[in-house]
């Protein structure tokens, strides 16, 4: 029964190389099936956490390592987590000098204030033994300093099934690149990453476009009010469309049913249940 499906933002023909494109396929290949082995022995709220990290230590991602600088020179990094069974979610949003921002959500689940932003999720971190850590990379310090322009459409996600038939989802960004500080991303809000009993949904694309359209809570809802997973995607992206939208999402159901589906070209992403495995082409 256990299934995962991760993302790790989108992949442009234009803006990014053969040999990056293969890189990432090879990275959510091996990422997917380590995480999908973690999931065999540990809860799916476990596993997806385990599965955003290791997308957050690979520079191939805007995430963690190699998270987009804001335009006052500044890496912050939003996350959050979702456990399907207890309803409970936990972010932070624009923390800086953490590895991985995921693992502050996680130790936030057990806490009453569960989503925290600025320097309150920063003094957490450190107060819950988060050490000081930088995420730029040379790259990114290059991007920043050409004043290049990103796209900002750079997410990682994750969306575990469980050997008992629970649910979670968690999502992470290093932003959009040369944002005003404070801005707000999807990734730790409802829109950007949801889950319940029925169904689990994180998203990357353009943060603003995603909160609009309240998109992994549509799908959600839409799936717990009786629509299949994928009618319950056709309407949430016909949605976006009037105002052109840019969004991508993956998901898995309560049935054990896994979807994906993009606004624009293309999402990267990998799936596997043990036997069949997909990766973005």
């Amino acid at each position: 029964m256990s299934k995962i499906i991760i993302h790790g933002g989108f992949f442009s023909e234009s803006s990014t190389n053969h040999e990056t494109k293969v890189a990432k396929q090879n990275a959510l290949e091996r990422i997917v099936k380590d995480s999908y082995a973690f999931l065999k022995t540990h809860s799916a709220l476990e596993t997806v956490v385990y599965a955003v990290s290791l997308l957050e230590d690979d520079d191939l991602f805007n995430a963690g390592i190699g998270s987009q600088i804001q335009s006052d020179g500044k890496i912050r990094m939003s996350a959050s987590l979702m456990d399907g069974e207890s309803q409970k979610m936990s972010g932070v949003i624009n923390i800086e000098e953490v590895k991985n921002p995921i693992q502050v959500a996680q130790v936030l689940m057990s806490v009453d204030d569960r989503v925290l932003g600025g320097s309150g999720a920063t003094n957490f971190a450190r107060q819950h033994g988060f050490e000081q850590f930088s995420t730029e990379i040379p790259q990114r310090r290059a991007e920043y300093e050409a004043k290049l322009a990103s796209t900002g459409t750079g997410t990682v996600g994750c969306v575990a099934l469980d050997n008992e038939g629970k649910i979670a989802v968690a999502t992470s960004t290093g932003g959009k690149g040369f944002e005003i500080p404070g801005r707000i991303s999807d990734s730790a809000t409802v829109a950007g990453n949801y889950a319940n009993e029925f169904c689990g949904v994180s998203l990357t694309g353009v943060g603003e476009d995603i909160v609009s359209n309240a998109s992994a809570a549509k799908i959600v809802t839409r799936v717990t009010d009786g629509f299949s997973l994928q009618d319950a995607f056709t309407k949430t992206f016909n949605e976006l469309k009037p105002y052109d939208g840019f969004a991508g999402a993956i998901a898995i159901d309560n049935k054990g049913n896994m979807y994906h589906q993009d606004s624009h070209p293309s999402m990267v992403f990998a799936s596997f249940d043990g036997i069949a495995f997909e990766v973005f082409d």
